[in-house]
């Protein structure tokens, strides 16, 4: 056969018949309801993860509390082998040494835990989720230099208007040049830095927090974004409630050792509510820190100049 004989091939007939055929302009489509369009459109919003909140201040406490046992698990170990010339549990309250020693356990491993188990649950690490952001000391570093020479005014004023006790007890740990030194440079390292943390690090911003979120939810108002930063942004009463909340148990964690007078209370709460102030308006840590350690360097500097090198805590 030539392909000029060549005859194309009909199509075979369709079996259907032609009744159940479906006319094309018979095949309609349901289109899905706007609603369905707008919530294609508009995913859900979730509120902003703030951290840290009262859950992760509850987390907190816990870890404080195995660390405090880890704490008295090792002076009593050092009592009992007589470290230091300590034989009685007793002995350990008047002794310097066991005391910043057994605060540096507490501290140490405090931190160490948070540093393990917070990142897993912000998602990013320990210093980042606390706002540390010590870029901000260097930005404002005059002004918190300046503010912590206030709180040196402070301190000077409230020691004329209402004066301490003579024979406070932190005074009975100042029995030696040794101890006064051992003072001295945990004053200004261990004790502002992890105060910070714990105050202005957790307290503050899950009490902020919780008011705002307690307004919001009888307010049936949405939770305002984060900062650029990812750092909560509170409402002027939150920050203000929050401030005054976390200065009284600071005050009151020193007041022991001012034997509970008035006068280094109220001085107590008025520094606190100058950290958080820094706290609240460089939105860093690091800041508040630093206002605290000069603070407490310049206090006992003034101490360290007017007894000659603590020369007159000498033991008679």
């Amino acid at each position: 056969m030539s392909d000029l004989d060549y005859t194309p091939h009909e199509p075979e007939p369709d079996p259907t018949p032609v009744s159940d055929q479906m006319p094309l302009q018979a095949v309609q489509t349901t289109a899905p309801p706007a609603e369905l369009f707008q919530s294609w459109s508009q995913p859900e919003v979730v509120p902003p993860a703030r951290i840290p909140h009262l859950g992760h201040l509850a987390l907190l406490a816990a870890i404080l509390l195995f660390s405090f046992a880890c704490m008295s698990l090792s002076i009593y170990v050092a009592v009992h082998f007589h470290f230091g010339g300590v034989t009685t549990l007793d002995d350990v309250k008047n002794n310097v040494a066991y005391i910043l020693g057994g605060e540096a356990i507490l501290y140490l491993v405090t931190l160490a835990l948070c540093a393990a188990i917070f990142p897993l649950i912000w998602n990013e690490g320990f210093f980042a989720g606390i706002h540390w952001r010590g870029s901000m000391v260097i930005r404002y570093y005059p002004r918190l230099i300046f503010l912590a020479m206030g709180c040196i005014a402070l301190a000077i004023i409230d020691d004329r208007v209402m004066p301490g006790p003579p024979n406070a007890p932190i005074d009975n740990m100042f029995r030696s040049p040794g101890a006064a030194w051992l003072m001295f440079a945990f004053g200004i390292t261990f004790a502002p830095f992890f105060e910070e943390i714990g105050f202005r690090g957790f307290l503050l911003p899950s009490l902020a927090t919780a008011w705002d979120w307690l307004v919001e939810k009888s307010t049936d108002r949405p939770a305002p974004p984060l900062d650029a930063n990812g750092h909560p942004q509170w409402s002027l009463p939150a920050m203000v409630a929050a401030s005054i909340a976390t200065s009284l148990p600071f005050a009151l964690l020193h007041a022991e050792q001012t034997g509970w007078a008035p006068g280094p209370i109220v001085l107590l709460v008025a520094v606190s509510l100058i950290l958080c102030m820094v706290r609240l308006r460089t939105r860093s840590l690091a800041a508040s820190v630093l206002v605290h350690s000069c603070y407490n360097f310049t206090l006992f500097l003034s101490a360290l100049v007017s007894s000659g090198g603590f020369r007159h805590f000498d033991k008679p």
